[in-house]
């Protein structure tokens, strides 16, 4: 439109000058070239025009021509790319479909829950109201006349609709004289009635009786009254026998009416069975229940465990059991008289082992806590978690003083505390820390993250540098010191190596292996641990090595020691015993002169995550929320002697 409407402008000056100057004038030319090249500029859009509109009319009619399609011939037209392609990409949207239909179908079951709540509260509040109303109108003859009145009619109501299960007579008879018993009787007998009556004294007659059974009775309490979504969690650790806890929340109390206006005929039975608590008491007393619980549960406790006849033969014996994490225990380590123990449950707790009681539980740790180190010489405890590792000193109280991170940088105080809720990602430029090791002394930390293991130095805290070489996950380390400032590292990767670091003090930068393993494990290394001049791995391969140190070969080996991976290794306390668990929940004892075992027994029913050991006690982590407690017995240059009796060794622990 635009160029049309220059072109008529150009054609109009054209005939003015025309007019003016003739035929020949040299404008007349110019503007005669420009109305040519503006008309083939018209044509141009004309044409495209056309062929735009050609184009979706071809797109209309392959449209119809798809709505039309067969899908069997598409189907039978797919290469195997495609047919794999389509059925992933079907089946992530049935499991999501399907998810989403699931909690939706959730939370109409928490609507209909709550819908039934507010109808049983309902009815009981209707109770209350018409009994309240009942005493006062034994001093009021209309107030009585209307009660009367409509007690009548709810009669009638109720009997029509409960025809099929009982008679209108016997139910009428029976709500008369439920009334009669709970509003003519009790008035004489509780005529000076205290300020402070509860509902349940206002709906049930004997209130002498119900309120020595609320006192006495709380912990015996009905279901709860939460929503469904809540009672689900809640009762994983509570009691259900016979119905489910659903059932439990939504059916109404015996003594309650499941209808406004009527009262069931148990109410008859008042005098001889004291009836349950009404909602409100119910709920109060349940809560009340439930916070104690929770403090009960917050504070673990180890436990002596039973002994088990079956298992004598075992050089092992499990005495006792630390409970109170809520999730899988990953990492475990101890002195003789305390215990550390890190989880899933995003808290690292220390334990008194005199005592048995846990001292205090250091939280605020943004993921799962995946190991944990104490220093003897500082009292300082070192958890880690994603990329952090935070510095604890708990000699006053759980006052968390540094963290450290995988890329070297340190922060005072407590840096990931800020947000309680679980955090998965790693922040940019760090990786996660898969375990720490200290050197003897305490005066270094080894930290693995990635493909390397961090140096620092405890004294300043600061990181002196790098141990690389691997071309996987650093997964499991050990350190041992082999003079006075002088550290051996040793660490075990996912790429299948084992290495072997010197490290002096003051070393700084990037530190290289001084000597690598071979032959190497089949998969990743899962544990390592040094007894005298020998090393022992463990291996997603299910085998376990045997190396020497000093010359650096591969001694003796099991290729499979156990039936899933290895998980964990330990040393039995004053016997050449080694111990391994695996992440099938079983410990094998093997003498480690011979490599052959010694007895195996079923530890945990959940994979084994670590073993710890102190001078006299052996401590295995599982994902059963527990950690183990061992004592070795009947072991004599590691085999097991017939010597000794079970009783004996059970009275003694």
């Amino acid at each position: 439109e635009e160029l049309t409407k220059r072109r008529e402008k150009l054609s109009k000056r054209r005939e003015k000058i025309v007019k003016e100057n003739g035929e020949g004038d040299k404008n007349v030319a110019n503007i005669n070239e420009e109305m040519e090249s503006l008309t083939a500029n018209i044509d141009y859009i004309n044409d495209s025009i056309s062929d735009c509109q050609a184009n979706i009319m071809q797109m209309e009619e392959a449209k119809e021509e798809g709505e039309t399609l067969d899908v069997t011939a598409v189907i039978n037209a797919c290469t195997l790319t495609e047919a794999r392609y389509l059925l992933d990409h079907f089946l992530s949207m049935g499991i999501n479909k399907g998810l989403q239909a699931a909690q939706k179908e959730a939370q109409i079951k928490v609507l209909e829950g709550r819908l039934k709540q507010t109808e049983i509260t309902s009815a009981t509040q209707n109770q209350l109201l018409f009994h309240m109303l009942k005493e006062k109108a034994e001093l009021n003859p209309e107030l009585d006349a209307l009660l009367g009145h409509v007690l009548q009619e709810n009669v009638e109501d109720s009997t029509d609709e409960d025809a099929p299960l009982n008679s209108p007579g016997s139910e009428g008879s029976t709500l008369s004289s439920d009334l009669m018993k709970l509003c003519g009787e009790v008035k004489p007998k509780n005529k000076a009635r205290r300020r402070t009556t509860t509902q349940m004294e206002l709906l049930y007659a004997d209130s002498s009786e119900l309120a020595s059974d609320t006192s006495t009775g709380d912990a015996s309490l009905p279901g709860p009254l939460t929503p469904v979504a809540e009672g689900q969690e809640i009762g994983m650790n509570t009691e259900t026998s016979g119905t489910s806890a659903r059932e439990k929340e939504l059916s109404p109390p015996p003594g309650l009416p499941s209808k406004i206006g009527s009262i069931s005929r148990q109410s008859s039975l008042s005098e001889k069975k004291i009836p349950d608590p009404s909602p409100v008491t119910r709920r109060k007393a349940y809560e009340k229940a439930e916070k104690s619980k929770a403090k009960e549960q917050k504070q673990g406790i180890i436990n002596p465990f039973p002994a088990s006849k079956g298992i004598r033969a075992f050089p092992l014996q499990c005495i006792h059991i630390a409970e109170g994490h809520t999730k899988a225990v990953l990492c475990v380590d101890s002195t003789d008289d305390l215990l550390f123990t890190g989880s899933k449950d995003r808290t690292c707790k220390v334990w008194n082992l005199v005592t048995g009681q846990e001292i205090m539980s250091l939280g605020g740790h943004p993921n799962n806590v995946v190991s944990v180190k104490y220093c003897n010489y500082t009292s300082l405890v070192f958890t880690v978690s994603t990329s952090y590792i935070k510095v604890w000193d708990i000699r006053d109280s759980a006052k968390c003083i540094r963290t450290l991170t995988s890329s070297g940088q340190v922060t005072l105080g407590d840096a990931c505390s800020a947000s309680t809720s679980r955090t998965v990602a790693i922040p940019s430029g760090e990786n996660q820390i898969n375990q720490i090791a200290l050197n003897p002394t305490g005066t270094f930390l080894y930290a693995a993250s990635g493909n390397a293991v961090r140096m620092w130095d405890l004294k300043r805290f600061q990181s002196t540098g790098k141990l690389t070489g691997h071309l996987g996950p650093v997964m499991c380390l050990t350190v041992d010191q082999i003079s006075s400032g002088q550290d051996l590292i040793i660490t075990g990767s996912k790429d299948h190596y084992i290495k072997m670091f010197d490290v002096t003090e003051g070393a700084l930068g990037t530190v290289s292996p001084t000597h690598n393993f071979e032959p190497p494990h089949y998969d990743g290394i899962e544990a390592l641990t040094i007894q005298g001049d020998n090393l022992f791995s463990g291996s997603r391969d299910n085998g376990i090595k045997k190396w020497d140190l000093t010359q650096k070969d591969l001694l003796q080996q099991v290729p499979n020691a156990h039936k899933d991976w290895v998980c964990a290794l330990g040393v039995v306390p004053d016997h050449p015993v080694l111990l391994s668990g695996c992440r099938g929940g079983i410990l094998k004892v093997w003498n480690m002169d011979t490599f052959m075992p010694v007895g195996e027994m079923k530890g945990h029913d959940s994979p084994i995550n670590a073993i710890c050991v102190n001078s006299t006690h052996i401590f295995t982590a599982a994902d059963d929320r527990t950690v183990r407690i061992w004592k070795a017995r009947n072991l004599q240059d590691g085999q097991i002697s017939d010597t000794g009796d079970l009783g004996e060794d059970i009275a003694s622990n």
